[in-house]
């Protein structure tokens, strides 16, 4: 512990509330450009499947570097890698924010994909810093923040967008980054526990290759065509790089994941469901805009404008902020396997409302704020069950290989979703549009995600309050006990 940085557990509002705005911003990010897109190319003379790359970046060095700053943070030190992720995430911003040439605009959307390691390793901080009582609550509110910043970085996109030069909201997001820096150097101490041993750098280079090959033939392959020799290369290419790491890790003495750890059935049926969460949710994000601003003359759209769009998903980042708190009460009373069961019923529920009241703004609303109901407690109980399946020294890989869960559950979403309203058009006042029943099968299928991430869920084992522990070192004695995540002595 530095003298500079004041214990989180002596004030625990103030480290809690730092690393939320943190993971909140870096949330932001990742959504902020898709408001841009459709301009893009005559803003910088780029071709559409170039911008698109805006977007698919963030997720590529996302999936990356989420795990592997995580398991960097276990043995270096959270709060160090926290801050040089908001670093990266300035430097991309300041980036972005210079210069409308493409390949720029790309480079530094991928350094903002990287920071969203900020959101595990803050988790991380709060479950070694806080007492026991306030772990779940406080992780609760840091998990939440990666759906509350794709629910408010819409509309803030949208309003900046038009009132606005688009370089602009990077000018913004440089300065609350650099903000964030301050305020974590402030606030947020550096947790004195490690793991020990050298880092595995090949572990890591082998999960970067089979992730990239994954996420670029899930992301490229509606273009490419699913059948096209490059799309097929790359799957075949994850797999097999994937099976090699794998085998590798199993024989390294401190591997980039412990398979051995992950394959444990509380770690890896939570990995399953998060990824399941995932896709769920980010259907919610991915068609809710589109949905209302398309044009009256399909029969169902509103024709409303892209602030108006943008504003539909603020309501769902308000029910975040508020049902994370709840979420981690009913952990602590009946466990987070319940919590998260309950999450995956919510969101289907949301669904099925989508699915018979798409007509009006105000039903579109609702149905929408539902599924982001379900969703914060759903990403409030996911970490909560992570850590009480892992040791404390790999608090950050393990909670870093789920939010990576949930990213890859996100990429098969965007793929899907895109597949269908591509798939499912008529003509609208002379232009091809999604048919109202492209939208109906994305929310059914969403559902279904749900629902499976429900099954995958009563399969967990325990599942009582009783059962939720989350392993802490003693202070004083360095030894590693078992801490009741739902609170108590």
């Amino acid at each position: 512990m530095t003298a500079s940085a004041p214990a989180a557990a002596d004030h625990p509002r103030f480290a809690v509330g730092v690393l939320a705005f943190c993971g909140v911003v870096v949330a932001i990010m990742q959504t902020i450009v898709v408001p841009l897109l459709p301009h893009i190319p005559e803003l910088t003379g780029a071709t559409p499947a170039a911008a698109s790359w805006l977007v698919t970046v963030t997720l590529l060095t996302g999936a990356v570097f989420t795990p592997v700053l995580g398991r960097v943070g276990d043995m270096y030190g959270k709060r160090r890698v926290l801050v040089a992720s908001l670093g990266v995430l300035v430097v991309g911003s300041v980036l972005c924010a210079v210069s409308s040439h493409i390949g720029v605009l790309i480079a530094g959307r991928a350094l903002q994909g990287a920071a969203i390691a900020v959101v595990p390793l803050g988790i991380s901080i709060l479950r070694d810093e806080l007492p026991p009582e306030r772990v779940l609550s406080a992780v609760a509110l840091m998990s939440s923040t990666l759906g509350i910043g794709a629910a408010v970085g819409l509309p803030v996109a949208a309003v900046v967008i038009e009132n606005f030069e688009w370089h602009a909201m990077f000018w913004v997001s440089a300065v609350i980054g650099l903000l964030d820096i301050v305020l974590v150097f402030r606030w947020v101490p550096e947790s004195p526990f490690r793991s020990r041993g050298r880092f595995d750098a090949l572990g890591a280079l082998g999960l970067t290759g089979a992730l990239v090959c994954l996420l670029l033939a899930v992301t490229q392959g509606g273009g490419w065509g699913w059948t096209s020799a490059r799309t097929l290369g790359l799957f075949a290419a994850a797999v097999v790089i994937g099976l090699v790491w794998g085998a590798y890790e199993l024989r390294v003495r401190t591997p980039m994941v412990d398979l051995r750890v992950s394959a444990r059935p509380a770690v890896l049926l939570t990995n399953i469901a998060a990824l399941l969460i995932g896709f769920a949710f980010y259907a919610n994000s991915l068609v809710t805009g589109q949905m209302v601003q398309e044009p009256k003359a399909t029969g169902y759209g509103l024709g409303a404008s892209l602030i108006v769009s943008g504003l539909c998903l603020l309501p769902s980042g308000v029910a975040m902020v508020a049902l994370s708190p709840v979420s981690a009460r009913i952990s602590a009373k009946h466990g987070p396997k319940t919590s998260l069961a309950l999450a995956a019923v919510i969101i289907a529920i949301g669904y099925v409302v989508r699915y018979f009241t798409s007509h009006t703004l105000w039903t579109i609303i609702a149905g929408a704020t539902v599924v982001a109901a379900g969703t914060a407690i759903a990403y409030s109980a996911l970490p909560a069950l992570v850590m009480r399946g892992v040791p404390v020294s790999e608090t950050g890989a393990a909670n870093g290989l789920n939010t990576l869960m949930r990213s890859v559950g996100q990429a098969f979403c965007s793929a899907t979703v895109a597949a269908v309203l591509a798939n499912m058009t008529f003509l609208a006042a002379g232009r091809p549009a999604p048919t109202l029943g492209a939208y109906q099968l994305v929310f059914l299928i969403a559902a279904g995600a749900a629902l499976l991430a429900l099954a995958v869920t009563l399969c967990l084992p325990g599942g009582g309050a009783a059962e939720g522990t989350v392993g802490r070192k003693s202070r004083s004695s360095g030894r590693t006990r078992a801490m009741p995540i739902q609170g108590g002595a």
